[in-house]
């Protein structure tokens, strides 16, 4: 066992660990998903940025880390909270354990954490701001937290997205089909990934670039990303994607999703303890069917705020909360939650070929 931790939130609550990884103190709003694997790609997804993350699956590091399954260039979470961690992992593609990944990467865990109880207060409770420290008294690592600033009041987007664009690397030697842009606000790898993998070439675009720049890359279709954090803060990129929606086909996903609500003045609200993990069924509205779904979300569109030619498509069945939204005229399709999968299951990578049947149907047109 590793040295005495613990997790304090701010409702005065604790909960005890032993530290692996980085022996440090972090800080954030904490949250909890519960896939049985890909913990890997949770880590490395920029819509973790700024938030310290509960498994609730209690055996997390068994098949080990590998270089393939980074959905970013980095480890987005700030801290890792788990039951039980495996020291020794056993994969065949494992190149390390999970303590070493955390420990190169700078980032605390805790092991030995009552991930049931923590993850019942914050059900009840709803996510709240924490503090992880291997360093501190419990009254001292409180008075920290407190005089720290909140996660909803930080645009933790322009920390997690590319400040330049790329070209997306294809090793398929085909011609592509079609030419889209992704506007990064804290792309997940495997968006980039499938859409290659459809005869896709992609561009990368940072979130801060004008419309008119990334109308000049020529692209055929345009794909919103998703990315961290409150999009009430993104009011630099509500003009952006009102001029796109209007210009070419276009796909939101995740925030993508919430930022196509509110460029046409949606509003949007903060759930309780968000949406994070593989299970979640959503209901389509035309077919009738339900897909179960990937999803890593604290924000969700108000489905009474609706308007500028927008309707619902897609219902969560757990809660009802808006999970899917075209546009009545214009090419415009948008889901909350994770078409990409990773971690699984991958259902809905149907929906990129919805979205390419848009771009081939604007094409033709033209």
């Amino acid at each position: 066992m590793g040295k005495r931790a613990f997790l304090a939130l701010e409702d005065g609550s604790i909960y005890e660990g032993y530290s692996f990884g980085a022996e440090d103190t972090t800080y954030g709003e904490v949250v909890f998903n519960t896939s049985m694997s890909g913990y890997q790609e949770m880590m490395t997804d920029p819509s973790y940025a700024g938030q310290i993350l509960v498994l609730t699956y209690p055996l997390i590091g068994n098949y080990g880390v590998n270089d393939t399954f980074f959905e970013s260039k980095q480890v987005q979470v700030r801290g890792l909270v788990v039951r039980e961690h495996c020291p020794v992992p056993s994969h065949w593609q494992s190149t390390g354990s999970l303590p070493e990944f955390l420990q190169t990467n700078g980032i605390p865990g805790i092991s030995g954490v009552d991930s049931r109880a923590l993850t019942r207060r914050l059900r009840s409770a709803g996510v709240m701001m924490g503090i992880l420290t291997s360093e501190m008294t419990p009254e001292a690592a409180l008075r920290e937290l407190n005089a720290l600033p909140r996660y909803d009041s930080t645009d933790f987007v322009k920390r997690v997205a590319s400040d330049k664009k790329y070209k997306w690397k294809s090793t398929s030697g085909a011609a592509p089909t079609y030419h889209i842009v992704i506007v990064d606000m804290g792309l997940k790898y495997n968006i980039a990934r499938i859409l290659t993998r459809l005869g896709c070439l992609v561009t990368v675009a940072p979130c801060t670039m004008a419309v008119e720049e990334i109308l000049n890359l020529k692209p055929d279709g345009v794909v919103l990303s998703p990315g961290p954090g409150d999009p009430a803060l993104l009011d630099y990129m509500a003009e952006t994607v009102r001029k796109l929606m209007h210009q070419k086909p276009v796909m939101g996903i995740c925030l993508g999703h919430q930022l196509i609500g509110t460029a046409l003045g949606a509003k949007t609200f903060k759930l309780k303890f968000g949406h994070r993990g593989g299970n979640h069924p959503v209901h389509d509205l035309a077919s009738g069917r339900v897909y179960i779904t990937t999803q890593n979300h604290g924000y969700a569109v108000d489905a009474d705020s609706l308007r500028g030619g927008l309707e619902v498509s897609q219902i969560n069945l757990n809660d009802g909360t808006v999970e899917g939204l075209r546009h009545k005229e214009l090419p415009v399709i948008s889901i909350q939650y994770h078409s990409e999968g990773s971690p699984g299951p991958q259902d809905n990578v149907y929906l990129f070929d919805r979205f390419l049947e848009k771009v081939k149907g604007q094409s033709t047109n033209a």
